[in-house]
């Protein structure tokens, strides 16, 4: 064993591949940000008065998964803070936060816990009531003169798993500063999100817009073009191969980052396997693996509720002959609630998780006109026979439920 492993660890000791894969890593921001000099000039128009100490109207910015949002905004904080004057009779504070990361998104106490910490302020994980936690957010902010930009990504999963009530409150929140003035700068994947919001919250909210459109087959070849000259060793791409990246993302909606991800995962499929060159097959094999990974990290990372949701529709699917619609599945999950002692969500509710997990490609659903009796949705499970006993052992282990 000892042999063979050394065998394993001599081979990536050569490293034919990669020259600096980081550079394919979502996390790096590069110097130039290509084909998206239009947003960028609108947000920095929108963002420039903060040089000056003025707030600024609050800003959303929505467009598909790997469309460049993140990446531009963080842009424009860095040069925003490389031009602001130090000496300046006001502290400037930009701070980002992704409201869809685990142990943050799910309360109003915990977002705003976390954002008291990202401004040097401290809170205890629970057992302040939130109101408590609201005034000290609001004291933190106002104890000097400061302008505070908060950048809350994947916003809309703050109204899916809390409210309308607490952006409302995030925007309404310079009434009660002295000192201070705050500007939010929302980011959302969900283009029809600003719609079923409170009309009150999309007033305050959305002042200014920005959409920003997939890319197309050709911006994306260009982008992984240019991220792969210093990524990978020369000669190392074989013919096709950044056309075919580009193809599979411009089927998925113009998605960068799932471009650069093929790449990424091809590269390292290619290095484990003693190849010397990326070829068509790694990039097969590598959209595959990303596929069933994005399915079991969906299914890890979801809150209980999406989790008895997709228990349901796991239990139901297991009899071959059944078919079954929406009610069923709330039928069944009503059942799964009432075992495990936990809160039972509105059917409404309820068919918005079954709208995401049609999203994310873990279930089919299907409309069939009932003629009068309306429209019933049709559900089938999506999920590959390959990973579906892992997807089971997971939400069972999470659940406790049998």
């Amino acid at each position: 064993m000892i042999e063979e492993l050394n065998k394993i660890f001599e081979s990536f000791d050569k490293n034919v591949i990669f020259k600096d894969k980081s550079l394919l890593q979502t996390t790096y921001t590069p110097e130039l940000i290509h084909h998206r000099d239009e947003q960028i000039k609108q947000i920095a128009s929108i963002l420039a008065p903060v040089l000056r100490g003025e707030r600024t109207s609050n800003l959303f910015l929505y467009g598909k998964t790997g469309t460049g949002k993140t990446l531009s905004i963080k842009y424009i904080k860095d040069a925003l803070y490389k031009r602001f004057n130090k000496n300046s009779s006001f502290d400037l504070r930009i701070e980002y936060l992704n409201c869809k990361l685990k142990k943050v998104s799910d309360t109003e106490y915990r977002i705003l816990a976390e954002l008291i910490k990202k401004l040097g302020g401290e809170v205890h994980a629970t057992g302040l009531p939130t109101q408590a936690v609201y005034t000290k957010f609001i004291e933190l902010i106002d104890e000097k003169k400061q302008l505070v930009v908060l950048i809350l990504d994947e916003i809309d999963q703050t109204v899916k798993k809390i409210s309308n009530n607490f952006l409302y409150n995030l925007t309404r929140i310079n009434s009660e500063l002295s000192k201070s003035q705050i500007s939010l700068i929302g980011i959302s994947n969900d283009l029809t999100f600003l719609d079923e919001i409170d009309p009150r919250v999309r007033s305050s909210l959305s002042e200014e817009e920005i959409v920003f459109p997939p890319y197309n087959a050709l911006q994306i070849q260009d982008i992984l073009s240019k991220r792969a000259e210093n990524a990978f060793k020369e000669k190392v791409l074989t013919e096709g191969v950044i056309a075919k990246c580009a193809a599979y993302a411009a089927r998925e909606h113009g998605d960068a980052r799932r471009a650069l991800d093929l790449l990424r995962v091809a590269g390292e499929l290619a290095e484990r396997t003693g190849s010397k060159k990326i070829e068509l097959k790694h990039i097969d094999e590598a959209n595959q693996k990303i596929e069933r990974d994005k399915i079991l990290d969906v299914v890890k990372s979801e809150p209980k509720q999406f989790q008895y949701v997709l228990y349901s529709i796991i239990k139901l699917s297991e009899n071959p002959n059944k078919i079954f619609f929406t009610g069923d599945i709330y039928e069944y999950y009503q059942k799964i609630c009432q075992k495990n002692k936990s809160e039972i969500l509105t059917q409404r509710r309820v068919s918005d998780i079954l709208q995401e997990f049609d999203m994310l490609g873990i279930i089919n659903v299907r409309v069939i006109s009932k003629g009068r009796g309306g429209r019933m949705r049709e559900i089938k499970l999506a999920i590959s026979e390959d990973i579906l006993t892992k997807v089971k052992e997971i939400v069972q282990d999470s659940i406790a439920y049998n």
